[in-house]
């Protein structure tokens, strides 16, 4: 369990970066995006260890990268200006 736990919060941490990489104009702060990831892959290792038990690692892995990527994406503010219209247009 130590493992499939380091392994979740190491594969959250390279989401996380690759995230930063190539989204940081899009993100917030990058210490609260690299939380963020590896929170959520934590919190995805957890769930889908409880909901299959032991069985696989590669499964937990799988649901630790949906999480983490799940939440990551709720960090995403929108690309280009908004437009704004009056209520009467």
């Amino acid at each position: 369990m130590l493992f499939e736990a380091l392994g979740s919060a190491l594969l959250g941490l390279v989401l996380a970066g690759a995230a930063i990489h190539r989204l940081s104009h899009r993100l917030p702060a990058r210490s609260l995006v690299l939380a963020t990831g590896v929170a959520g892959a934590l919190f995805g290792a957890f769930v889908t260890h409880s909901a299959l038990d032991a069985g696989s690692v590669v499964l937990n892995l799988i649901g630790a990268a949906i999480v983490s990527v799940a939440s990551l994406s709720l960090l995403l503010r929108p690309a280009g200006r908004l437009r704004r219209r009056s209520a009467t247009a």
